[in-house]
């Protein structure tokens, strides 16, 4: 009789283990996804933000060279 309780024991240990296994399985693939859909949401900001820098930069050395041809004495 002891040795049958022994093995229900052991059997609602080993599911639990899994149990937790699966737990924590599952709050590691959930961590994993969450980090993608951030960087995925993330790139089309940065790439835009990198592409407002740049057109700024351009748009700006164009009018120090507009302002600068205005000043340039002529001859």
């Amino acid at each position: 009789m002891s040795n049958g309780s022994n093995l229900d024991y052991s059997g609602a240990i080993s599911n639990l283990a899994d149990s937790v296994g699966k737990l924590v399985q599952l709050q590691i693939d959930t961590l994993n996804n969450g980090l993608k859909t951030a960087s995925q949401f993330v790139e089309p900001f940065t790439k835009t933000t990198i592409d407002l820098a740049t057109n700024l930069a351009g748009t700006l050395n164009s009018v120090l060279q507009s302002v600068s041809s205005a000043f340039a004495p002529k001859r």
